[in-house]
Order: structure tokens, then sequence, then C-alpha cells
């Protein structure tokens, strides 16, 4: 089975199509685990009112942020292959056959903006920015990584055993995840495609370019420290 964990807060005008684009394009039994931080806007209940046994509703109150929300589907996830995408339909469901695929052979596959035939077709600014914090990611941690922050992935459940989940950040833990899964020596395949702004709802990554500007530093102080201090293979 495969498990895709949707993170989500004020997606009402995406949750219904992107499930819809998961049931389409995953073939086999599929479990699609939707973590909803209460949205004011009802994703959750919209999400809740499709008719599925592939579909889970796990709807937070008082707690909120995207790498918790992950965790916690991952902790009811039952999939023996396991994974998690945004809910803005900016990352196509299309790719996750392929991905499967490459998990014949690797431990994990994220679709990548950056890799070989990847593209993203964001606004110049949010474009230069995520280069220069992908570039400080593989000076700084190493690795031939191109994508580190893709926040796109599907891998073994067994991973997790070797690698504790990160519990904290934004786009951030997903770098440190793949520096800890890097470390680990495990097979990682990054699967290009592109990537587009979203259609319909609102960003959640920054409201205006001082607040983006503090969400990109917040990722550099997160590299720095990782390079900085030794990975405790025992911390989450």
């Amino acid at each position: 089975m495969i498990s895709i964990i949707l993170p989500t807060y004020n997606e009402k005008e995406n949750i219904k199509p992107l499930i819809e684009e998961l049931q389409k394009n995953v073939q086999g039994p599929l479990e699609i685990v939707v973590v909803d931080d209460d949205s004011p806007d009802g994703t959750w209940k919209i999400a809740g009112d499709i008719r599925s046994g592939e579909v889970n509703v796990i709807r937070r109150k008082g707690e909120r942020g995207l790498a918790t929300a992950i965790g916690r589907g991952l902790d009811v996830a039952r999939g023996d292959l396991v994974g998690w995408m945004d809910a803005d339909m900016c990352m196509p469901p299309s790719l996750i056959p392929e991905m499967s695929r490459c998990l014949g052979e690797y431990d994990i596959a994220i679709g990548s903006r950056y890799a070989k035939g990847g593209a993203d077709k964001r606004g110049v600014f949010r474009v230069l920015t995520s280069r220069i914090i992908n570039l400080y990611a593989r000076v700084l941690l190493g690795f031939d990584l191109r994508d580190y922050d893709s926040g796109f992935i599907l891998m073994h459940r067994r991973v997790l055993d070797e690698v504790p989940f990160p519990s904290r950040g934004y786009g951030d833990y997903f770098i440190e995840f793949m520096y800890r899964c890097k470390k680990k020596g495990l097979r990682i395949k990054e699967v290009p495609y592109v990537f587009r702004d979203r259609d319909k709802g609102v960003s959640k990554t920054a409201g205006d370019i001082f607040g983006f500007f503090r969400l990109g530093m917040g990722y550099i102080a997160r590299i720095t420290g990782l390079r900085l201090n030794p990975v405790k293979e025992k911390e989450a």
C-alpha cells in the first residue's frame, strides 16, 4: 500500500481535486491521510465528506505546523511506502507512479525541481532564494542533492526505523531529514518535475518579502547548525 500524507491549512479549493488526482494516478492500494490544522475555511470538512475508504482525515485543534502535521500523519499511515506532498496542486500526483518504481532500487524518491529535466516556474525572487538555499546546503552539508528542500517524497517505511523524522520546522525540516538520510547511507533518487505557482488559494510560505526573508534565514540557520553540530542519531 502507498500512503500519501497531505498536511493542510485553508486549502478548500484544492483538497478535493488533489485527492481525485491521487486516486486517478496511483494504481493499487492507496491511503490518503489528510492532516488539517483546523482550517477556518473547512478544508477538513470537504475532505471528510469524500466517501472513500482511501481517505483518512485528522482534524487537529490547538496545534499547527508543517513538520508536526506530517509527523502526525506518519504515526497513523499504514503503507509499506509512505510519502507526503503539498496540498496546493503545485506538485503533480502523476509523478508518484514513477517515484514508486524508483523504490525498487532506491530507499527514497523525491520530486526534484532542480534535477536535470526539472524546472521551477515561480517568480524570479522565489526561485533565486530557493537556489541560494540549496547551494548553501550542498556546500555546507555535502552530498550531491539538487533539491534539499523539495518537500515531495515517497519512501520505504523502514527508512523511519533508521532516521527519526524531524519534529519541528517548515521547509527546513526536509533539509535536515535528507541530510540525516544521506549520513546513514540511504539511497535517494531525484525524480525531475516542473514546479509551478498555485492557481487557487493563498501561499503559506510568507505574507510579504520580509516574512519570506525571515523564513529563508531560518533555513540558513538550520543548515549551519547541522554543519557545526554532529548529528545525534537519537534526536528527532
